[in-house]
């Protein structure tokens, strides 16, 4: 992350959320005091800007200048809410298909993921505000573009926004390596939310409790996961395959 790519200071970070900027993310120095900090914070809730209180080191790794102990990067996209989109979508007459990301962090891939739910006909991508891949150049890059235009919601807390979904008659399924249903044997028709987890540690438990069906791409290689992102395409693909043949 560039220095040139950031806002610092308190006045300068304030205003900035006032105005409706969208934060990408949002470093405070620990044990920072006083009015104008607790100006921030009152801003930092009201609007639900997600953060980080980092020692003072962490931000002076990418500047020195009178930061006041608050860095701040601007987001590239514009977020949406999924409360606001899922109705919209449900008025068109069209069944919600939403991909939700459980620790997904590598730029690449999630710009990967978003591409491919752009070409074959999702609706939007959830992430959580924390904990979740960045959007930087890179990933806008790997996205070929769409995430300029393609729904990206960032939820607080990604259990209780698949939870809303699974409420609002979305059936959710998880995609995970073993013991799943074949994905291409399995009925992805109608109101979905697919979640999808990191190559390392999958998808949390919680998520898991949630989940109406496990699916699962049959593999005949030696190498036992595949990316994650390929991963997202194969299930958007089969959903797209299933939604097609009764459009016809």
């Amino acid at each position: 992350m560039k220095e040139s790519d950031c806002i610092y200071g308190l006045r300068p970070v304030i205003e900035a959320i006032r105005a409706g900027k969208q934060i990408d993310r949002l470093l405070i120095r620990q044990g920072l005091q006083g009015a104008l900090y607790h100006e921030l914070m009152t801003e930092v809730r009201e609007h639900k800007v997600a953060f980080q209180i980092v020692p003072l080191e962490r931000i002076e790794l990418v500047t020195r200048k009178n930061h006041q102990g608050v860095l701040a990067w601007l987001s590239l996209i514009e977020f949406q809410s999924i409360e606001m989109l899922l109705p919209m979508i449900f008025e068109k007459g069209e069944d919600p298909l939403i991909i939700a990301l459980n620790g997904v962090s590598d730029v690449r891939n999630f710009g990967a993921i978003v591409r491919s739910a752009e070409c074959l006909g999702a609706h939007a991508v959830v992430i959580p505000a924390k904990g979740s891949a960045r959007i930087t150049a890179d990933a806008v890059k790997t996205s070929a573009g769409a995430l300029h235009t393609f729904p990206v919601c960032r939820e607080s807390s990604i259990v209780k926004t698949v939870q809303f979904m699974k409420e609002s008659g979305l059936k959710v399924i998880t995609a995970v390596e073993k013991s799943g249903d074949i994905v291409s044997q399995t009925d992805l028709r109608g109101p979905l939310v697919v979640i999808m987890g990191s190559e390392d540690k999958g998808i949390s438990p919680e998520l898991t409790a949630l989940a109406d069906l496990q699916v699962r791409i049959p593999m005949k290689g030696g190498i036992s996961s595949l990316n994650v992102s390929v991963a997202a395409g194969i299930i958007l693909y089969e959903i797209a395959r299933q939604r097609s043949r009764i459009r016809q």
